[in-house]
C-alpha cells in the first residue's frame, strides 16, 4: 500500500484534562529534579557546565493544569494514522502530538505501551500528564507543559515522493519553536522522525530536547544499550555513576528487579552508534537509534516496590501490564540545558521499529555479548548510514510549507510571529489561530494598552519585550495585574509587588493578594503570607456575581488550596478550617480537599477526626510525583494517636508505625525510607 496520512477517532476511558488554574503560576515548581552532586563526583566538563545552566526556576508563563480527576467515561478523541504495508502510527494532536501506538503488521505486535485509558495525573512540569506511547519533551527538565495540550498538525511531502505528518507548536517556557516530521519510506519496518528546534531570537536559550518511549515489560523485558557504565538519579536527588549492567547486586537492565523508582543514563562512547532497546523473553521488541546529535539515552523504571506498582496502577488501569520508559536526548542527562545560540538550531534523525534478536545471546550473563547481539541485530536490519542518509534526505524537506491542515493548536506563536516578524519556513503560525488568550496582548501590542474590563485575563506574558510593552502602558488592573507577573519572573521581586498593590488599588480582584502572599512565603514571613491569603479569601464571593462580570467559582477552590496550609503553617487552624467550610459539599469530598481536612482536624488537636477522613477514604488526583504528603500526614496522625498528650519519641514512631501501617491506597513514597 502507498504510506499515507489519514484522520481517525479512538474511543477509550478517559478522565477530561479540565481547565487550568485560574491562578498565576508564581510559586516555585517543586524539587522533584533537584540534584545534589558529592564534591568527590568528577564529572565530565561539559556535563558539569549543563547541569548548572539555566535549571527552570519558574513555570510562568505556563498555565497550572489541575483540574482533572479520577472519573473516567468513554470520550472519543481526534487522531492521526500515518501507515506502509509494515507499520501504522497512531497519534493524538490534542494532546502534545503523542504516538499512542506503533503497530506492526506483519507480527501483529504493538511495539509500545498502549494505556487503554486516559488518565491525567501530575507529572507535566505544569500538571497533567499521562502515560503511554512516544511523548515528545521539550522546554525544560520534566515532561513537557504541552503533555495535554494541542499542538499543529498537517501533512508535508515526504522525502520519498510520500506523505509526511508534521506536528510543531510553539513552547513558551524558553519561546522556541519546534517541529517533529514522521514518516513511513515504503515497504520499511522503521517510523522516520526528523525534529528540528529553532532559536529565532538574538539571544542564546537553553535548549531540552528527549523523546520518551513507553514500552511493555514483564519479569524477562531486557533494556540494552552501547555503554558499560551510567548516571544513576534517584529520588533522594543524587546523582552517581554506576556500572552496567549490575550495581549493588542486581542487574539493573531488567527493570523488575530493582526494588524503586529510578533513572539511568547510559554512558555511551563518543563515536559510537546511539541505540537502545527493549526485548522480551523471546528477543523480540522495540529498538530506537538517531543520528549523533542526539547522544542521550535512559532508562527508567518504575521497580518491583509496593510504591512503583502503585503508581503504575494510578496511572492506568489496575490488572494491565506494566511499563517502563527508555529515552533519548540531546545530552547525557535529563538534568542539563544545552546552549542554543541566537539564530541557530539543534536537527536531527530518529528512528523507531521492531527488533528481534537471538534470545539466548540478548538474556545471558555477558553483556559485551548481549549488547552485540542486539546491536548486530539493529547493523542488519537499519544500517547506522541508512540512518544518516535518511537524515540528509530529509533536510530540505524540514522549510516544505504544509499541504492540507489536520489539527490546530495554540495561537502563541501567531502572536509572537505578530510581535516579531519571525520567518519560520515549514512551521507557519497563522494570525487564524490567534484566541481569546492572545488577544488582549495582540491589543496591547497594536495600541499600547492593555484592555480593560472583562476581567482579568487568566494567561500571562513575561518575556522582556513583552514586559516592556507593559511598563509603557497606562495603568489599570490588567495592566499592573500582568507587570507585577513579568517583574516577578524577571526577579525584580521589589517592583512586582508594588505593582500588584497598584493592580488592587485599580479595583483588580483577589489574584494579586494572592501573588502578594506568594511573595511573603518567598521570603519566609509566615503570618504575613497567611494574612495576605486570608484577605483574597475575604474578597472573593461565596456567590456568583450579578452582572455576571466574572465567573468565581473555579477562584475559590484554588485558593482555598493555597490559603489552608500557608494558614495552618501559622497557627491559625481554625480559620483553614473555616476556609475548608466555605467550598460547596461537593468540593470537600475531593481527595484535594480531605487531606486538608484531615491536617486542619491534625493541627486542631483532633487526631481522631483525621484518622476518620483516611478511614473513609480518599484520593488526591494531583499527587505530585515525588510527593510524600500522604504518608506523612498518616504517620503524624498515627504519632498523635499513639501519643496522646506525651511527646513524640523516637519509640513512639517505630510503634505508631508497627500499629497504624500505610495502607497500599495511600502508598506513593518512590524512595527509601
Amino acid at each position: 500500500m502507498a504510506t499515507g496520512v489519514r484522520r481517525t477517532t479512538l474511543t477509550f476511558p478517559a478522565a477530561p484534562v479540565g481547565p487550568a488554574s485560574p491562578l498565576p503560576a508564581v510559586r516555585t515548581p517543586g524539587d522533584v529534579h533537584r540534584v545534589e552532586l558529592p564534591e568527590d563526583l568528577e564529572l565530565p566538563p561539559d556535563m558539569a557546565r549543563q547541569l548548572r545552566y539555566a535549571p527552570l526556576d519558574s513555570l510562568l508563563p505556563v498555565a497550572v493544569r489541575d483540574g482533572y480527576g479520577r472519573t473516567r467515561a468513554e470520550t472519543t478523541l481526534d487522531a492521526l494514522v500515518i501507515e506502509n504495508d509494515r507499520l501504522r502510527a497512531t497519534v493524538l494532536p490534542g494532546l502534545g502530538g503523542r504516538v499512542h501506538s506503533l503497530h506492526h503488521k506483519p507480527t501483529g505486535r504493538e511495539l509500545l505501551y498502549r494505556n487503554p485509558v486516559l488518565q491525567p495525573a501530575n507529572f507535566a512540569l505544569n500538571g497533567a500528564w499521562f502515560s503511554g506511547g512516544i511523548e515528545w519533551n521539550t522546554g525544560a527538565t520534566g515532561h513537557t507543559a504541552l503533555s495535554c495540550a494541542p499542538v499543529h498538525a498537517a501533512t508535508v511531502p515526504a522525502p520519498d515522493g510520500g506523505e509526511m505528518l508534521r506536528l510543531w507548536e510553539w513552547e513558551r517556557l524558553r519561546d522556541l519553536p519546534f517541529q517533529v516530521d514522521l514518516w513511513l519510506p515504503d515497504g520499511s519496518d522503521f517510523l522516520l522522525v526528523g525534529v528540528r528546534i529553532r532559536n529565532p531570537h538574538l539571544n542564546a536559550v537553553p535548549a531540552y530536547w528527549w523523546s520518551n518511549i513507553a514500552v511493555p515489560e514483564d519479569e524477562h523485558t531486557r533494556v540494552l544499550a552501547p555503554a558499560d557504565g551510567a548516571w544513576h538519579f534517584g529520588y533522594e536527588h543524587t546523582l552517581r555513576h554506576v556500572p552496567v549492567p549490575e550495581s549493588g547486586g542486581v542487574d539493573r537492565t531488567y527493570p523488575l528487579r530493582s526494588e524503586h523508582p529510578a533513572d539511568y543514563f547510559y554512558e555511551i562512547p563518543d563515536g559510537d552508534r546511539r541505540w537502545i532497546a527493549s526485548l522480551d523473553a523471546t528477543g523480540h521488541g522495540l529498538v530506537h537509534t538517531s543520528t549523533d546529535t542526539l547522544r542521550g539515552r535512559k532508562l527508567f523504571l518504575w521497580g518491583a516496590g509496593r510504591a512503583g506498582r502503585r503508581w503504575q496502577r494510578w496511572l492506568t488501569e489496575p490488572g494491565t501490564g506494566g511499563y517502563a520508559e527508555i529515552q533519548a536526548g540531546l545530552a547525557r542527562t535529563q538534568l542539563e540545558h544545552v546552549r542554543l545560540e541566537g539564530g541557530a538550531e539543534f536537527a536531527w534523525l530518529e528512528a523507531y521499529g521492531p527488533l528481534a534478536a537471538d534470545p539466548a545471546g540478548v538474556h545471558g550473563a555477558d553483556w559485551a555479548a548481549a549488547r552485540r547481539a542486539a546491536g548486530d541485530r539493529l547493523e542488519a536490519v537499519l544500517p547506522r548510514e541508512q540512518v544518516d542518509a535518511a537524515f540528509a534526505a530529509w533536510r530540505p524537506y524540514a522549510d516544505a510549507e504544509p499541504k492540507e491542515t489536520l489539527a490546530t493548536g495554540s495561537g502563541w506563536g501567531a502572536l509572537e510571529r505578530a510581535r516579531t516578524g519571525h520567518d519560520l519556513p515549514g512551521t507557519p503560525f497563522a494570525e487564524s489561530t490567534i484566541g481569546p488568550d492572545q488577544q488582549p496582548w495582540l491589543t496591547l501590542l497594536h495600541t499600547g494598552d492593555f484592555p480593560r474590563g472583562g476581567g482579568v485575563p487568566a494567561a500571562p506574558l513575561v518575556a522582556a519585550p513583552w514586559r516592556d510593552l507593559l511598563e509603557s502602558a497606562p495603568p489599570g488592573p490588567g495592566t499592573d495585574y500582568h507587570l507585577g507577573i513579568a517583574q516577578w519572573h524577571a526577579g525584580d521581586r521589589a517592583q512586582a509587588v508594588r505593582s500588584w498593590e497598584r493592580a488592587l488599588a485599580h479595583g483588580a480582584d483577589c489574584r494579586p493578594l494572592y501573588c502578594l502572599a506568594v511573595a511573603e512565603e518567598s521570603e519566609g514571613e509566615t503570618a504575613r503570607a497567611a494574612q495576605r491569603y486570608a484577605e483574597a479569601l475575604d474578597c472573593v464571593p461565596d456567590e456568583e456575581p450579578a452582572d455576571g462580570t466574572e465567573h468565581i467559582g473555579p477562584l475559590l477552590p484554588a485558593l482555598v488550596r493555597a490559603a489552608v496550609p500557608a494558614l495552618l503553617a501559622a497557627g491559625r487552624a481554625d480559620e483553614a478550617a473555616a476556609a475548608l467550610g466555605r467550598l460547596p459539599e461537593a468540593a470537600r469530598t475531593d481527595g484535594r480537599f480531605a487531606l486538608l481536612t484531615a491536617q486542619v482536624a491534625l493541627a486542631q488537636g483532633d487526631a481522631a477526626a483525621a484518622r476518620a477522613v483516611f478511614d473513609r477514604g480518599f484520593e488526591v488526583p494531583d499527587l505530585r510525583e515525588g510527593d510524600e504528603s500522604l504518608s506523612d500526614t498518616w504517620f503524624a496522625v498515627a504519632e498523635a494517636l499513639v501519643a496522646g498528650a506525651r511527646p513524640v519519641t523516637p519509640d513512639v514512631r517505630a510503634r505508631a508505625r508497627a500499629e497504624h501501617p500505610l495502607p497500599d491506597r495511600y502508598a506513593f513514597r518512590m524512595r527509601a525510607v
